[in-house]
């Protein structure tokens, strides 16, 4: 397929190496059968949780040698948080591929610079407040460090305290600044702030906005998806269930090769 978009895909948090391992292998398979480039995603740690009694990680140095496993097994590239400076160059050492910011870090000057210098790819997050045109200075923080290999993600913006919206325009916004521009199709679905402490979703819409993801011209698409999104440890409410994620794929991959064609006439 000319021109297809790139998956970044996996669960949340490394709960724990069967699963991470699991996911990848399939994940791989379903890449490898539609012709579509990937990176596998995992948090070794979640440092941003709603309440302090949250699942958090297996343990750091556990989580990345996990990562490291499936990149190795797999050959496939690995992508996880990272959230202060030090855990940039740790996260480098262990072999990760990219770095992400995560969106309410996206203009932390000391943790961009510390990602850029280790001269991995680094994915910035949009911030939930950030207005796409203002994501140039974050990306303009770690070209300064030499290093030019950066992704912006948009995980949606606030939409009063409840609920995130998708605005699409985004896209073509993010793209001036010459970064491929990612969607994140699951964080965009949460509904964050619940008074229970624990964020909702609505993992319904996934199809929804991943075609006009797709249609809009992101390079890349975002998911976290997990065999059973109701025993996932973190952001379960807003997971794709893995056996629908194939059909998925296809769908969106029809609709780029069609719009590549239509271009090319």
């Amino acid at each position: 397929m000319n021109n297809p978009f790139f998956l970044i895909a996996g669960p949340c948090v490394v709960e724990s190496e069967k699963l991470c391992m699991d996911i990848a292998e399939k994940i791989c398979a379903i890449t490898q059968k539609i012709g579509i480039p990937y990176c596998f995603k995992a948090s070794y740690r979640k440092a941003n949780r709603s309440r302090s009694d949250s699942f958090t990680g297996i343990g750091d140095l556990e989580g990345l040698q996990i990562l490291k496993k499936v990149s190795e097994t797999f050959a496939v590239k690995t992508l996880t948080d990272i959230h202060n400076p030090d855990e940039a160059r740790l996260a480098a050492d262990y072999g990760i591929d990219t770095l992400q910011i995560p969106a309410f870090l996206c203009r932390q000057t000391d943790l961009l610079v510390a990602a850029g210098k280790t001269g991995c790819t680094v994915n910035i997050k949009k911030g939930q407040f950030a207005a796409p045109e203002s994501m140039r200075f974050a990306v303009e923080k770690v070209y300064e460090t030499g290093n030019r290999k950066v992704m912006l993600t948009d995980r949606g913006t606030m939409l009063g305290y409840y609920d995130l919206v998708m605005d699409f325009r985004g896209i073509p916004v993010m793209k001036q600044t010459g970064c491929p521009v990612i969607t994140d199709l699951t964080h965009s679905l949460q509904q964050p702030n619940q008074s229970s402490g624990v964020t909702g979703g609505k993992p319904e819409l996934i199809e929804t906005l991943a075609r006009a993801a797709i249609a809009a011209g992101a390079d890349g698409i975002f998911i976290e998806t997990h065999p059973n999104p109701a025993e996932a440890k973190s952001d379960g409410a807003n997971m794709l269930k893995l056996d629908l994620l194939e059909g998925l794929l296809t769908r969106l991959a029809a609709i780029r090769q069609t719009i590549n064609t239509m271009v090319m006439q």
